[in-house]
């Protein structure tokens, strides 16, 4: 019988009290719930001390690095050229990665997406492009080297399992246990997957507002830094953007239709934010691996970025030329007075793209690709009494009264245009 060195009571109780829990009780602690041997009454006692007394930047570190080690760490160093990823906290409309991962990869710079599935409000990655006829999400660690290494230079599909097992566990734990926000918590188990995922480089997308995760741009901030902090002291080039999430991202809000958003902007269109943050982030990417001076807009609006996703789409199976599909059903509202768009809320309308299907509320549900929500007009635009301000698309008519009911009140014409704030608030380095 093996004799534990530790005891998970006395990990709790030192935390509980808002001490500092010793680096090697604290790698017993996660391996141990990795095994088993820990119950999840026990660690979900720890992550609500966690949650009320917070955790030391050095203690935050040793958690993510034995999340890390509870699995399996890739490695992309026999590529021969740099490795950058990017990581959004998700929000409404969010389809950066889409367009973002060809861009980069225009430059001679491998980009290994490894991406998830929606729950809830904010729509997953995965989910989107498996709008795609055929697009295949799962790839073993060889495909994804393949396809690095080759002509496409960037991939978007499911992390492996063996990628930090005990974030994944400690994950689903704290979503049932009140213990979601902690942001220790939050950045050991974004940055514990990134960190084994092999990047060389890493850009974080951090989201405030009301369609956001973090709300206040002041937590969101701590999040950032922390986050930064742990890529930066694991050895991996780290920086965040602060971006704003009060308003959707784009027109598009759903699968499918983000797809199609996604192929404007690659071929030098699509709405301005979308384009706007795709820049941002790509230069962040590009400068972080020696590439400050890549001219990223020209790579969008003469065909290059189009061509690597084409690529991308058929090196998984994909048909970049295939129909999308689209709903059976769509319900328009129409603007009831002319003036101009004050207000958008950005979270009601994500709740009403997942009312319709484009979402799921457990993690086994299907979503319906074809499902979501397309703005007509946003903050600041004009719009005319009868003009269409936002539709509805669903497999199901009955699902239309509460998605409506999920925007009610969540938007606004008025006499004046609203005033404007930047989409890229700020920018955090370690």
């Amino acid at each position: 019988m093996n004799i534990e060195p530790f005891d998970a009571v006395d990990v709790i109780h030192a935390k509980r009290d808002g001490k500092s829990v010793d680096e090697a009780a604290l790698r017993w602690m996660v391996d141990a719930y990795t095994r088993g041997y820990v119950s999840d009454a026990q660690m979900a006692s720890f992550a609500m001390a966690v949650f009320q007394r917070g955790m030391s930047r050095d203690e935050i570190r040793v958690l993510t690095d034995a999340m890390i080690a509870s699995g399996e760490r890739m490695s992309f160093a026999a590529l021969g050229k740099p490795t950058v990823d990017k990581h959004s906290t998700g929000g409404v409309g969010d389809k950066i990665t889409l367009p973002l991962a060809p861009l980069v990869a225009c430059f001679d710079v491998a980009v290994p997406q490894l991406s998830g599935r929606g729950l809830g409000h904010t729509g997953g990655t995965l989910d989107k492009l498996e709008s795609i006829p055929g697009w295949r999400a799962a790839l073993s660690n060889e495909e994804i080297f393949t396809q690095l290494q080759g002509d496409v230079g960037a991939v978007i599909c499911a992390a492996g399992t063996g990628l930090a097992p005990a974030d994944k566990k400690l994950y689903a734990l704290r979503d049932v246990t009140g213990t979601v926000e902690a942001i220790p918590l939050i950045a050991s188990s974004i940055m514990s997957k990134k960190i084994a995922e092999g990047t060389g480089a890493l850009v974080l997308d951090v989201k405030f507002g009301s369609g956001a995760f973090m709300k206040e741009l002041d937590r969101a901030r701590e999040l950032a830094q922390t986050m930064v902090a742990l890529g930066t002291d694991s050895g991996v080039a780290t920086t965040a953007l602060l971006t704003d999430m009060s308003v959707p991202l784009g027109l598009a809000i759903g699968n499918a239709n983000e797809v199609r958003e996604s192929v404007e902007v690659l071929a030098g269109g699509g709405p301005a934010d979308i384009r706007e943050l795709t820049v941002a982030l790509a230069r962040e990417m590009l400068a972080l691996t020696g590439k400050p001076d890549a001219d990223v807009e020209a790579a969008l609006d003469d065909g290059r970025a189009m061509d690597i996703w084409r690529a991308m789409i058929r090196a998984q199976d994909g048909d970049p030329d295939a129909p999308l599909p689209v709903a059976r059903e769509t319900h328009t509202v129409l603007a009831p007075r002319s003036g101009y768009v004050t207000r958008m809320e950005a979270l009601p309308f994500g709740v009403a793209a997942w009312r319709l299907g484009a979402g799921r509320a457990r993690a086994e549900d299907l979503v319906v690709h074809a499902a979501g929500v397309d703005l007509h007009a946003k903050p600041g635009d004009a719009i005319t009494e009868g003009q269409p301000l936002f539709t509805l698309s669903a497999d199901d008519e009955a699902r239309f009264a509460r998605a409506l009911e999920s925007v009610e009140g969540a938007w606004e014409i008025g006499d004046e245009p609203p005033s404007s704030a930047p989409l890229v608030r700020e920018r955090i380095t370690a």
